[in-house]
């Protein structure tokens, strides 16, 4: 059993692969102050509960944006577990081509999303990813990443906005009956939902402008649900990508070894 674990700034997703198919996903939030046992414990807690244990482990593949967490992790299960653990970073085979001026500065979520996409449906395409933020990639016809746009993910926006008005409560992100609101809550809720809706087609349609015809556009992260529902450029949602991502990345660092 491969685990895949991606790391977000607010949730942590973890998969559990047989051979190529996803068995089993957990959602958890991500806490940079645990330690390496704590988060063994956890693990193994999660594997327990479907009838699996620790050592059914062959491998872990992590994407990380939360750099206290990657260590922790690294340590919980290449030291403690002594389990074989791939960490996408600077060295590791990605088989992604990338056409930006920093690639260390690509997230590893990114990097994985991409990979993903461009196995499973081709290229040109567009990810969409909408998490604690919101990236939006290119990937050009022969695989290759060349960038995107990042922007405010919709809790992120929400919660900043109940921060700042001191008369605006928190919602529940849910879609409203009608974008036009009769109250503040279904306001709120249309602008939220709506309003990020439109930020994903304007943002995709800019990108489809530059990657020419034949795109196709793939939505995957926590937040895609509901503000898919009124979206009018994705083609596909898939919420297991950037754990389908990693699954090659560990392969493609693991294959004859």
């Amino acid at each position: 059993m491969l685990l895949a674990i991606d790391v977000g700034n607010s949730n942590t997703v973890i998969g559990a692969f047989v051979d190529d198919e996803l068995v089993h996903r957990w959602r958890v939030s991500t806490v940079s102050q645990r330690t390496p046992d704590e988060m063994w414990l956890l693990i193994t807690g999660l594997l327990s509960g479907v009838g699996r244990a620790g050592r059914d482990i062959v491998g872990v593949v992590i994407a990380s944006v939360v750099p206290p967490v990657t260590e922790t992790l690294r340590h919980a299960l290449a030291d403690v577990a002594r389990i074989r653990t791939v960490v996408i970073e600077p060295g590791v085979r990605t088989g992604l081509a990338m056409r930006v001026d920093n690639p260390r500065e690509v997230g590893a979520d990114r990097i994985a999303n991409a990979v993903a996409v461009n196995d499973l449906y081709g290229g040109p395409a567009v990810v969409v990813d909408l998490g604690t933020a919101i990236s939006v990639d290119a990937v050009a016809a022969d695989g290759t990443f060349l960038g995107g746009a990042i922007a405010p993910g919709v809790s992120t926006a929400a919660d900043a906005l109940t921060e700042r008005a001191a008369r605006l409560p928190g919602v529940e992100i849910a879609l409203p009956d009608s974008p036009v609101g009769r109250s503040t809550v279904t306001a709120l809720q249309s602008g939220l939902v709506y309003g990020f809706a439109g930020l994903v087609d304007g943002l995709v349609s800019r990108l489809h402008l530059e990657l020419g015809p034949g795109v196709t556009t793939v939505a995957t992260g926590g937040s895609a649900g509901v503000v898919l529902e009124v979206c009018a450029t994705v083609d596909h949602h898939d919420p297991a990508l950037t754990l389908k991502g990693l699954r090659l990345v560990w392969e493609r660092n693991t294959a004859g070894r």
